[in-house]
């Protein structure tokens, strides 16, 4: 079975930038490019050019030292941000202009004060204009997630006979459930003539939690790109997170799809862009959080010494995690205890165990956690020389 190939579009470095507090300096910016040309992304969306002489410069300086993946900048259905844009990645390799414009109900009448065909023509407008200046053309419909289906393929087979190479179909509000999501994706895919010569797209926000699911249900029905940032950062709520899409893919669909990510390096990226930015990492996120490896309960606990597939469907170090964690707390039981004191070099026997229990669920219950540095202390208190 060939295996169907999904493009990963970066884009922690334009939205996930526009997070309060996460503006990058131009070396930091530079510093995190490089690690995700590492990660093997294959888009890296690196700014939004015209915003300002910063990010203009950020762009430009990365399409001169990236070399490996697309470099992508955003840009309005605007001229003068389709030029700025196209100037910013004139040292790019592989350059590309991603340019669009809202097609919802509320953008068209709320935000543009516009009109439904006027939209239709500022879009094919901007997608010829971008076309001038660069071979590929990624359109993005925003709030696609709350546009009409039928309308949107209007849009979107007007801007692929304009010539857009990728077609970006945002839920930029994150309201799609993840099956009206897969629907519209599918919709597209067999309403719009032309359209399997074109890359699908998903770019789908997190403001119900649904981002990584509605990102799924898009390849499922036909999108071939994923657009996401490290750790899930972005507007609001935030993006769908890189970490997640790529691990769902490897975990659930190794036999339908493949991606070209070197997912050892997921846990430093983590941790090099939560540091550059500023933002800290909540500890229960999945795949990079401080927990996601880590058992405090003594059922699980129990279950992971014995066998680790019994509480983790991941290996670790397959998302750059040294080891699973075994937390020492008032739940935890005596396997947990007799595996953490192995670890300051004593091996307990049964009796001496259940010796040292007792007093290790007193010190457990005055304190969050038992650390390694109490373990010692605490088993020659109660085991004397045994220690």
């Amino acid at each position: 079975m060939n295996k169907k190939k999904i493009h990963i579009f970066d884009t922690t470095l334009r939205d996930g930038e526009q997070v309060p507090g996460c503006k990058l300096n131009h070396s930091e910016k530079l510093k995190v490019a490089r690690r995700l040309e590492l990660l093997g992304v294959d888009v890296l969306e690196a700014g939004f050019p015209i915003s300002s002489p910063g990010d203009f410069k950020a762009v430009e300086m990365i399409s001169k030292e990236i070399r490996t993946p697309i470099i992508c900048g955003l840009s309005r259905a605007i001229e003068k941000d389709i030029e700025v844009a196209a100037q910013s990645l004139k040292y790019a390799k592989r350059p590309r202009i991603h340019t669009g414009i809202g097609t919802s109900h509320e953008h068209i009448h709320y935000k543009l004060n516009s009109t439904p065909e006027k939209i239709i023509e500022r879009a094919t407008r901007a997608v010829k204009y971008a076309k001038s200046f660069v071979e590929d053309v990624e359109f993005y419909a925003e709030d696609a997630g709350r546009t009409d289906n039928a309308y949107l393929a209007q849009v979107i087979q007007a801007v692929v006979n304009a010539g857009a190479t990728v077609l970006n179909i945002p839920d930029t509000t994150g309201y799609c459930m993840p099956n009206e999501y897969g629907a519209k994706i599918a919709y597209l895919r067999d309403n719009v003539i032309g359209i399997e010569n074109c890359i699908l797209s998903t770019h789908c926000h997190n403001d119900l939690g649904l981002a990584t699911a509605n990102s799924i249900a898009g390849i499922e029905n036909g999108a071939t790109q994923i657009e996401c940032t490290i750790n899930g950062l972005g507007e609001r709520a935030g993006n769908a997170a890189l970490e997640e899409v790529v691990m769902v893919i490897k975990q659930r669909y190794v036999e339908q799809f493949q991606v070209d990510i070197n997912t050892k390096l997921l846990n430093s990226i983590s941790r090099l862009v939560s540091e550059s930015m500023s933002m800290i990492v909540q500890p229960n996120k999945a795949i990079v959080g401080e927990n996601a490896f880590a058992h405090s309960s003594g059922i699980h606990q129990d279950g992971v010494i014995k066998r680790r597939e019994n509480y983790e469907i991941m290996d670790p170090s397959d998302v750059g995690v040294d080891q699973s964690r075994i937390v020492l707390t008032a739940r935890s039981g005596r396997a947990a205890l007799a595996y953490r004191c192995k670890d300051v070099g004593v091996d307990l026997a049964k009796d001496e165990l259940d010796i040292l229990y007792p007093a290790f669920i007193e010190l457990a219950d005055s304190k969050k956690e038992v650390v390694t540095s109490d373990l010692l202390p605490l088993i020659k208190s109660n085991l004397g020389l045994r220690a």
